[in-house]
């Protein structure tokens, strides 16, 4: 059952963010960035409070955490929130300035910083895996970026943005052995609709009427991209190699291309293709390494 929660969770996570950017392009067309991760993450916030609460009364404990989990989790919740912020606000910054297939090949480059850190953290990642993320980021090379590939200075917030998501899943890797996941989430996102709704007060203005032209798109937003995927990650962060686990999620390129051609007839070319297969690879091989095991102290 573990070993289907590490794998398993992370890939479904991937497929519900690949097949989220449809909904997120029609969004940033009525709504600012801000003004859109603001409410997306209300929704999520409060599907995810149902959720706990359901839980807790099929479990038949109290909604809040013991009283010795109850710093840690207000404490992950921000933390885990604010990076998240910070990440989201990066990345939209950025894709307004490059292009998206280069956008997205700089800010999956968080496979090859996650193991990285890890090793500042004391954490190392098995032989194997690192292979397996160098094969990946070939990949995410050939399946992201179109045309000549060169690093301009709006690139640099996406390779901050890149960053950012590295240090969010190290995060989670710290906190999630401390919490409940579901209510981790939940803090998380209460937290970055509250930082977001002020750079939206700030630095935005939304016209509110637009809002319901993306009803749809924030509802599917906010329900499964934010509530269920984010919780999925957080849940399969138990225990597992946070490095294996961002290598699985970074399968979101895959589903992404491959979701455009299943649903908006894009064609999908040879040099895509071979992306695709080098990622999937890439999350084979990194399979040989032993996942039952959490990251080893140096």
């Amino acid at each position: 059952m573990n070993t289907i929660r590490k794998n398993l969770f992370p890939v479904l996570a991937a497929l519900i963010w690949g097949t989220a950017f449809v909904a997120q392009s029609v969004g940033a067309g009525y709504v600012p960035p801000f003004a859109f991760n603001t409410v997306r993450s209300l929704i999520a916030a409060a599907a995810l409070l149902l959720a706990a609460f359901l839980f807790s009364k099929v479990r038949k404990e109290p909604l809040l955490p013991p009283r010795t989990q109850r710093k840690d989790l207000l404490l992950g919740g921000f933390c885990c929130g604010a990076i998240l912020t910070v990440a989201s606000g990066l990345q939209q910054a950025g894709l307004s300035q490059t292009s998206a297939g280069k956008a997205g090949f700089i800010t999956a480059l968080y496979i090859v910083l996650v193991p990285v850190f890890g090793i500042f953290l004391k954490k190392r990642a098995p032989f194997t895996v690192w292979i397996a993320v160098l094969i990946a980021a070939v990949g995410l090379y050939f399946l992201c970026v179109k045309e000549r590939f060169a690093i301009e200075k709006s690139d640099l917030l996406i390779l901050l943005c890149a960053v950012a998501f590295a240090c969010h899943i190290l995060t989670i890797d710290h906190f999630t052995a401390k919490v409940d996941g579901v209510r981790l989430s939940c803090l998380q996102f209460f937290v970055v609709a509250i930082l977001s709704g002020l750079f939206t007060a700030f630095f935005e203005q939304p016209v509110w009427s637009n809002f319901q032209y993306c009803i749809g798109p924030l509802l599917y937003a906010g329900i499964f991209s934010s509530g269920i995927a984010y919780t999925l990650q957080i849940i399969a962060q138990r225990g597992a190699n946070p490095t294996v686990v961002s290598l699985l999620l970074s399968l979101e390129s895959v589903f992404s291309v491959l979701a455009g051609a299943l649903l908006l007839g894009d064609r999908l070319t040879g040099r895509e293709l071979f992306g695709c297969l080098l990622m999937l690879a890439a999350v084979v091989f990194a399979q040989l390494a032993p996942l039952d095991r959490h990251s080893k102290k140096v």
